[in-house]
This record gives structure tokens, sequence and C-alpha cells, in this order.
């Protein structure tokens, strides 16, 4: 675009300042080309969610305040509305709004403390980061800027040390961190970014490259956009170490088919050569002594969680994953038939005792448990028990069984050209069986799973419920079944 053809737009608020400290030609597109940018994901989506849910728990930290709207106000109007409570004497309020030099700022929290003027920073994240520091002291540099004194800045985060037991306790929930002195020795760092973005937001479109930039500390809703110009098998398709990656580029080795072999990991070679020569590679010994671990009753399972910074149930930590559904397929003997359970929550419900009788009673006793990528089972499982000690026993019989399907293809023994290096279940799916994806699933990954559950929370029509669970229970299914379909396909091969 060039310089004429737009009017120049120096207007920013907090998110545009973060945006163009990651990157000038971010916040250049956002500013003059929209239309490039993607749709958020559903990653995204959920942590906008998850932000909103901690901003509201946070301001039981000081209640009482008042609010300052969004919705039907200019940015001038809110500005306005925080002027007139702090000279009503308005102790604490929430979103308040600061608008100077062409820049808005909305804090989660201002609280006139005993010294002075306090700004509170919610993040729903369980640590203090280093982006964290530039997000506060932009709100601060512009809310001084206005003419009020401050005298401490703050980041709220969750207490990931914090176990739920009853009502939730915001004292204990959150971790406060007086952050002041870093936000004001920042603000020469802040002020002069400030300058450095408006004179970009005067000229033409930066010409940057891509970079680890694109997805630090988020990532970028452009990179789509951006990376238009790399080939379908690029550098970055490379399993291994990104460092390599981004060297190979940046020296203009861009196409999978044109590496330099020397250079490359001993794993990122043997990736490369099998895609070049289309090889399928099995080592028919070390596949038949993988299944030979394996003893009936066998079972092929799989978990779907959520999170929520809040924790919504007795026992659990902020951010702590909860299984909501289970699928589960079983064969009892060799050449038995193949049998489905299933458990899908209700929402809002606590599902975890049901989770565990569930398992305890599909589950035969001493079965071999497959699960692909198996720490995230065990994982849940363990949680199961410190949650429901009355079922330890039996729920650790099961975790004892656990073995890990995806380990034939992380290991390579059993590997197919269209990998590219990846063991994920979402690869090896189609890769072995081709009639068999996720494409056209309504919905096709985990969090998209997770989206849904939260979405099921909230829907009042019972045909859109019924059909949103069926959504779930048949996503769920796929990834069991696709389970059964891979171990089916590794028994051929160890033939």
């Amino acid at each position: 675009m060039s310089k004429t053809s737009r009017k120049p737009n120096t207007y920013l608020s907090k998110t545009l300042f973060m945006k163009g400290l990651q990157c000038h030609k971010a916040l250049y597109l956002e500013k003059y080309s929209p239309e490039l940018k993607s749709e958020p994901d559903t990653e995204t989506l959920l942590r906008f969610e998850g932000g909103y849910e901690a901003g509201e728990y946070a301001k039981k930290l000081f209640p009482g305040g008042i609010e300052v709207p969004f919705e039907g106000l200019s940015h001038d109007e809110q500005a306005r509305k925080t002027q007139e409570e702090i000279k009503k004497g308005t102790k604490t309020i929430y979103e308040a709004t600061f608008f100077h030099d062409g820049i808005f700022v909305k804090l989660d929290i201002l609280h006139k403390g005993p010294k002075g003027w306090e700004i509170y920073e919610v993040k729903a994240s369980s640590d203090l980061k280093k982006h964290h520091i530039n997000d506060i002291s932009i709100q601060y540099f512009v809310t001084v800027s206005t003419g009020l004194p401050v005298k401490k800045a703050h980041i709220v985060h969750m207490n990931k040390e914090y176990v739920r037991k009853g009502d939730i306790e915001p004292q204990k929930l959150f971790v406060i961190n007086d952050v002041t002195s870093e936000v004001i020795n920042n603000q020469k760092h802040i002020k002069d970014n400030l300058k450095e973005i408006r004179k970009m937001l005067l000229g033409s479109e930066p010409q940057i490259d891509i970079g680890s930039h694109c997805e630090d500390p988020y990532k970028c809703s452009f990179i789509a956009h951006c990376r238009s110009h790399l080939p379908e098998h690029s550098v970055f398709k490379l399993c291994g170490s990104k460092k390599i990656m981004w060297q190979l580029y940046n020296e203009g080795h861009n196409d999978m088919h044109k590496l330099p072999m020397d250079r490359l990991e001993p794993k990122q070679r043997f990736q490369v050569e099998v895609f070049l020569n289309r090889d399928v590679i099995t080592n028919k010994t070390v596949v038949k002594q993988f299944l030979n671990t394996l003893t009936y009753p066998i079972c092929f399972f799989d978990f779907e969680t959520f999170m929520q910074p809040v924790p919504p149930f007795d026992g659990v930590k902020p951010n702590q994953l909860i299984p909501f559904q289970y699928s589960l397929h079983v064969i009892e003997r060799k050449k038995g038939p193949l049998k489905h359970y299933e458990y899908l929550a209700e929402p809002g419900k606590d599902p975890r005792e049901e989770i565990a009788k569930g398992l305890i009673s599909q589950i035969p006793a001493d079965a071999t448990v497959l699960a692909y990528h198996k720490s995230f089972e065990i994982g849940r499982m363990n949680d199961l028990i410190t949650w429901l000690p009355k079922h330890a026993k039996k729920l650790q019989a099961i975790v004892d069984n656990i073995i890990d399907l995806k380990e034939p293809f992380s290991q390579r023994v059993a590997y197919h050209w269209k990998m590219q290096g990846s063991a994920s279940l979402k690869v090896v799916l189609p890769a072995f069986i081709p009639d068999m994806t996720y494409e056209g699933m309504e919905i096709s990954e985990g969090m998209a799973a997770q989206a849904a559950y939260f979405r099921m929370q909230q829907i009042t029509d019972n045909e859109e419920l019924k059909n949103l669970r069926k959504a779930l229970i048949e996503y769920c299914k796929q990834d069991t079944l696709a389970m059964v379909k891979l171990w089916e396909k590794l028994q051929e091969m160890a033939k």
C-alpha cells in the first residue's frame, strides 16, 4: 500500500500499542489492511474468555466499586465518566478509562489506597510474564499523563497453589505483584516506542520478514498473510530445532526439496530423506515387540478436558485441566467384538465422580489400556486419584496398565513420508488410514471440543444442544476408533 493511498491513522489503544511492540508490520496492517488478518482461532477466543472471567472475580478484591461501561459510550465519554467518579471521591473504579494524546486505555481496576491511586492489571495466567510489564506500563504512562498521580502499579494473576474449598476466596485466588519500580523504569522504553510507532504509521508498510516474533508473546493475526509466500513443503515443516529452521530460512533455504542435508539434525535428515523418496518405513521386529506387550482385554481410551482460571469445583486449582468427556473402545479377547463406551458431562455439572465410576466399571480388570500420547491421560487420571481418594486403588490399577500407542510412530519404527516428522494422531491417521480423517467433522480438534463444552452451558435450545452433544461424542469416538485402526495397521505391518 502506498503512502498516498490512505489517510494516516496514529490512534492507539493499549492492545494496538502491544501489537506494535511485537511487530510494526502487524500494527500497520491492522490499521490500513485489516481485511488481511485471519479470524481469531479457538485458543485465542478461549484465552479472551478466561481473561474476562478472571477480571470479574478480581473485582471482588475491591468490592463496591463503580464500573465505567464500554458499550454505548465514546472514548471521550468513558474518560469523562472516569473523571466524574474520581471527583466524586469514588475509591474503586472498574474499567477506569483514560485518553491522552490519541492513546486510549482502560484499567482493570483503579483503586485509591492509603497513599494514593493504584493500578491493578488482571491476568488469567498463573505467573507473571515479561510482556505484562509493557502492558501495564503503557496504562501507567497514559494515566499519569492525564494528571492523575499514580503511586502503585500491580499485576494480578492466578495463584497456581490455590485449591478451591467451598466458596471462592478472592484474596487467596490471586497473587498481587507490586511492579511499580519496573513500570517507572520502563517509561523511557514506552515513550521511545510510542515515538517510533507513530512515525512508522505515517510512512509506508514496514518491510519486516517473518520470524520468531510472529508468535511471541502471542500468535499474530496476520501470520497466514505474512507466510503466504512459503511453499507447501517449507523448511518449517521440519521437526526438531526451530533455531535451525530459522537459520536455514534466513539463508534462503526455504523449500523442503532443496535443504542442505549436512546442516540438519539426524531426525530432520531422516524426515527429509523419507519425504523425498516417498518411503514408508516399517521395522517389523520392533513393531512386533511392541505388540507383544499388549494383552487382552485391550482398551483404547481418550479424554477431552477443559480448564478455567477460576476453579469451578472443590479440589481444583486455577487453570487445571478437568476431564468432561471420554471415549473407550474395548476388545475383550482375540477376534472378539469391538465394544464402545462414552461419557459426556451435563453442562455445569461436576463430572469427576461419574467419570471415575464409569472407567472403573467399563475397563476390565488387568486390561491393557492404550492411549495416544499417554502422559496426558495419565496426568488426568492422577488428578482423579487426588480428587477422589476412595477410588484411588482402582484408578491406579488402570494407570499402571496404560501403554502409549504413539510409541511406534514417534520412534519411527512405523513411519510414513506424509507424517512430515510429526507423530500427532491427526497426522498419523490419514497417512496410514487414508479413508479415515477428521476433515468435514463439525468438531475436529481438542480446543474446539473445549469451546463446544463451554457453549453447551450457554445454549437454551434443546435441539441445538442435542446436535452439539452429538458432534462432541462423534469427535471423541473418532479419536479412539482411530487408535483401533492404527493398532490393526501395526498388526498388518508385523506380519
